[in-house]
């Protein structure tokens, strides 16, 4: 029996096209919306005849107008789009009224849906392609961000009071520090893009489509929000807008050092390459531009203050002001206007990541099979083949397959659903496993410029020492979180650290060394672990710590400033444990100071208890860092 009728009227419904040589037609179809689906029936002579179709609410992910097409009759001036798991509908209402009644009955009705888009696409799908972005495939994601997305998730949740937030408040703003009993149903926001608080000593972040509970909403326009952590901080809405206008757009990097995006628009190495980021300086943007200059061989990189007039107009040079700084962006893609160049080629660190409020490594460790899609190979490793993958058609993930007899399963599926729990900015996620057929899928985070050994080795020359300390620095900050948790890497190394879109250096595979079961790695003692990489201690009596973790940290530091050399490369591994064993030491690389070989050397104490621990290198780089920067 059909539940009781939300909303019901005579609407003209387009043909689905699901085969390319269909013909596209346009049918007078009565469509009724429930509580559990939206259905259409034929209907003739005042007459519901019989169902047509039908969508089940929970599986629609976005509702929304479409743009017109060139000509358009007058009978279908008033289209709007159901975007559902598995398909696409186009229905068009007689007037204005009638959509936007529509619309607001089917928005009320999947508010609660776990699986709406942040992005959907504004034109048709016709002959085989999107109106708006050309993409052909109907699956494509969305090219536009759905605005109504946030005003959906905003809704009203209850939750359990939240513990304490940070002892730290911020002057002019302050935070409730007691929820009293009737504020146990907070509101929740999702963050429409990403934002830093700049003020301050706070490094509280905004991560697009994260969720946000809504503590308070001042008068002066600023909001107090808590993440699912308890993290505090307050977010203009002046800012947010401006951010939300940028964010979309290829060529807006959000967050990175003056030192990461030079080396990317190296990387481009094109006349006009570009890309715009967010200065440490509160509100301040950045057009950093790469050209060829006849003095430069290596070409130089121009950085531009986006700068505000009294009357909000953005500019990069004062006689061409603009509304928005992608109307500034636009125009300069044209037209050099006093700059070295035009901004010819976006190069982008966008990658369409899984957001920690998706399903995916929020705690399920048996992902469906299904909803992985293999696109290319990209590379190998001591477990078997590397995909970039998709995730329910989304997200950007790496999918290691695991060959048969690479790996103890047994053991590593007992202890790899903690590994799943640590979420922390400098180390590579894992999200979780597809084990119940062969080959067994590892997925993770997908980090596009891949293995650092090969980055060092195909980009290291166009490296700086400076981006060398900052890659230690990554490295050194994700093993002292390790510390902290009292986990062990075990196998430290260049090779098992990945490179970002945006340059950042993420720490992988940790702890995933008692699980090979590779020759390679398997010693006389049958412990696993390479010699030219381990502390005395562990070739000579398997004990690993993280003491043990800190020697292979400075074989990894001699790595990054050889740019990728072999260790004690004129030896073999029985060479090696003599030699280690009559204290010697890799020498010093070319490119390294007194002062950081000096810490690398440390980190070679015979004695475990003489090395420095993780907490105490990060304290150093933190130092030189800031000498750096002075």
């Amino acid at each position: 029996m059909e539940k009781k009728t939300v909303l019901e009227e005579l609407l003209l419904k387009k043909s689905q096209q699901k085969k390319k040589i269909s013909p596209i037609n346009y049918k007078k179809r009565l469509f009724v919306l429930t509580k559990a689906n939206l259905s259409y029936y034929e209907y003739n002579k005042g007459k519901k005849g019989s169902k047509r179709g039908s969508i089940e609410i929970e599986k629609i992910r976005c509702v929304e107008t479409v743009n017109l097409e060139e000509t358009t009759p007058p009978a279908r001036q008033y289209p709007f789009q159901v975007v559902y798991k598995g398909g696409l509908l186009y229905v068009y209402a007689a007037n204005e009224e009638s959509r936007e009644r529509w619309l607001a009955a089917l928005h009320k009705e999947i508010k609660d849906n776990s699986d709406l888009l942040n992005k959907y696409h504004k034109g048709f799908f016709i002959n085989g392609k999107f109106l708006c972005c050309n993409q052909t495939c109907k699956a494509a994601p969305g090219c536009t961000i759905w605005e109504k997305y946030v005003t959906l998730c905003c809704t009203t949740e209850s939750v359990k009071p939240l513990p304490p937030g940070p002892e730290k408040l911020w002057k002019h703003r302050s935070l409730p520090q007691v929820l009293s009993p009737d504020k146990s149903v907070l509101n929740m926001a999702v963050a429409q893009c990403n934002w830093e608080e700049t003020e301050g000593n706070s490094a509280f972040r905004l991560v697009r489509s994260n969720k946000y509970y809504v503590l308070q909403e001042e008068d002066s326009g600023w909001w107090q929000v808590r993440d699912l952590e308890g993290e505090n901080s307050g977010v203009s809405e002046q800012t947010l807008a401006e951010e939300q206008s940028i964010a979309k757009h290829d060529w807006y990097a959000g967050y990175v050092s003056r030192v990461q995006c030079e080396q990317l628009l190296h990387q481009k190495g094109k006349e006009g390459a570009f890309m715009v980021w967010k200065s440490s300086q509160a509100g301040m943007y950045i057009v950093s531009v790469f050209s060829k200059l006849p003095e430069s061989r290596k070409g130089t990189v121009k950085h531009y203050h986006v700068h505000k007039t009294p009357q909000n107009k953005y500019y990069l040079t004062e006689n061409y002001c603009f509304g928005s700084i992608p109307k500034l962006i636009h125009y300069h893609q044209l037209n050099s206007a006093g700059m070295v160049t035009r901004l010819r080629h976006a190069v982008s660190t966008q990658v369409n990541k899984v957001p920690t409020t998706a399903s995916l490594g929020n705690g399920i460790w048996e992902l469906k099979r299904e909803e992985i899609v293999l696109m290319r190979e990209l590379g190998s490793g001591q477990f078997g083949v590397v995909h970039l993958g998709k995730w329910k058609g989304k997200y950007d993930v790496a999918i290691k397959m695991i060959k048969e007899g690479a790996m103890s399963e047994d053991k590593f599926i007992e202890e790899a659903q903690t590994m799943m729990k640590f979420n922390y900015p400098k180390l590579v996620r894992l999200y979780g496993v597809c084990s119940k057929l062969y080959p067994i899928y590892l997925v993770t985070e997908y980090m596009a410029n891949g293995c650092l050994l090969s980055y060092l080795r195909s980009h290291g020359k166009e490296l700086q020492p400076i981006q060398l300390l900052e890659i230690c620095y990554d490295v050194c900050d994700a093993m002292a979180f390790l510390e902290s948790c009292q986990f062990i890497h075990r196998d430290l190394a260049a090779r098992n650290c990945l490179v970002d879109s945006n340059l950042t250096v993420k720490v992988s595979d940790f702890g995933m060394t008692r699980y090979v079961l590779d020759d390679l790695y398997v010693s006389s003692l049958g412990t696993k672990f390479l010699v030219k990489w381990s502390a005395p201690e562990v070739f000579h009596y398997a004990k690993f710590s993280s003491k043990s973790d800190v020697w292979s940290f400075g074989i990894l530091m001699w790595e990054v400033f050889t740019l990728g050399k072999q260790p004690y490369e004129l030896y073999d591994d029985m060479q090696v444990i003599e030699k280690v064993s009559q204290g010697y030491r890799l020498y010093r690389p070319q490119l390294v100071s007194d002062i950081i070989y000096q810490i690398m050397y440390n980190c070679w104490h015979e004695l475990p208890e003489k090395r420095p621990a993780f907490y105490q290198l990060l304290s150093f780089f933190e130092a030189l860092r800031e000498d750096n920067r002075a």
